[in-house]
């Protein structure tokens, strides 16, 4: 009972703390809400407004239906129309076009006469994934105008639907997961930056005449930085539902119980920063060597299927991969605690891990 009480005096003390020094409440507030709205807004897989040219050759009703199927589509802003292929390479070199639909002079003849007809599409592959996606669009919008010409040409119709994400929409996918990325640069900072505090003030030394136990000083430390994460993933998890219209299928329960197993894990990251750094700076320097790569392996922006063999099998011990996983099958999928039960002994696996070498690299700087 003594040490409860020891460690909820050091609760308190952590909290005043952080709402009274100007940085952690920085960390708490500011980072948070730019990441929220620029994620939200800015991270999009999605293609639109790509600027288009177009040279056509067939001078048809059958070319300027395409042309004007092309033009009316939001993916695509037609900037220029060209009379001659010798323009083309100025224009992309230039940046002017990113995409140039060439339109073969026999396009017409060939589709009146059932013959497969001729367009090129010519991208500018300098962003690989805008070129990709741009042709994709385009090549199904010429599909479309040869199947209204020539209805009787079609053999087989193919009909497209998507689970869980009926609109393909890539704000979803992002926002979804956005509320683990936060927690743990939040957790991760608050927790790097509380044991260097103690150092950077001087109050490093009383708190370790005092009775608590190494052990207890490390709980108290790590409970407000946990707390702190947990109320802003439910900020804003509320922020993606009402704001972005991200749907939320599964159980309010399974989220938090996620999110406060993966918290465990960061901050005992944390800690174990805040045990070598002796200045907060260095503690926020440290922090972020260890937030950039596990966002980047963690599935978050890029597939981890795509990923070298190696290079996944080093993602299992990451803790930001489970938990953006199974904020995406619960808020998409409506998974619950069967379905996100494999992730739960990783989690409390690196959980243990990186606070046991928290608490030995404590006891070993303190000594």
């Amino acid at each position: 009972m003594a040490a409860l009480w020891r460690i909820r005096a050091l609760v308190i003390k952590e909290f005043l703390a952080v709402l009274r020094d100007p940085r952690s409440r920085f960390v708490v507030l500011v980072p948070p809400l730019i990441q929220f709205l620029v994620f939200g807004y800015a991270a999009t897989f999605e293609v639109s407004g790509v600027r288009l040219a177009v040279l056509d050759h067939s001078r048809s009703d059958a070319s300027r239906r395409l042309i004007a199927r092309v033009a009316a589509s939001e993916s695509f802003r037609l900037i220029r129309t060209i009379d001659s292929a010798d323009l083309i390479p100025a224009l992309v070199d230039r940046g002017e076009a990113r995409v140039v639909l060439v339109i073969d002079e026999s396009y017409a003849r060939d589709l009146e006469a059932g013959l497969s007809a001729r367009v090129q599409v010519l991208a500018d592959g300098r962003n690989s994934n805008v070129a990709a996606i741009a042709i994709g669009y385009l090549s199904e919008i010429v599909a479309r105008e040869a199947a209204a010409l020539r209805p009787e040409a079609r053999r087989v119709e193919l009909v497209e639907r998507a689970w869980f994400n009926e609109n393909l929409s890539s704000r979803w996918y992002v926002v979804g997961a956005l509320p683990a990325t936060i927690v743990m640069v939040v957790v991760m900072l608050l927790s790097a930056l509380t044991i260097a505090r103690e150092r950077e003030f001087g109050s490093f030394d009383q708190l370790l005449v005092t009775p608590m136990s190494s052990t207890e000083i490390l709980i108290g430390k790590a409970i407000p930085g946990i707390v702190f994460g947990m109320a802003i993933a439910a900020a804003l998890l509320i922020g993606g539902i009402y704001w972005f219209g991200v749907p939320f299928r599964g159980q309010v329960g399974t989220v938090f119980l996620t999110l406060f197993l993966f918290s465990l894990a960061i901050v005992g990251i944390g800690l174990f920063v805040s045990s070598l750094a002796r200045t907060m700076q260095q503690g926020l320097l440290g922090a972020f060597v260890v937030i950039m790569p596990t966002v980047i392996l963690s599935g978050f922006t890029t597939p981890i299927g795509n990923m070298p063999g190696w290079l996944q099998r080093g993602t299992l011990a990451n803790p930001l991969r489970w938990a953006v996983a199974d904020l995406r099958a619960i808020l998409l999928e409506g998974a619950g605690l069967r379905e996100i039960a494999g992730s739960i002994p990783p989690l409390l696996a690196i959980a243990a891990v990186t606070l046991s070498a928290a608490a030995w690299m404590f006891r070993r700087r303190s000594s």
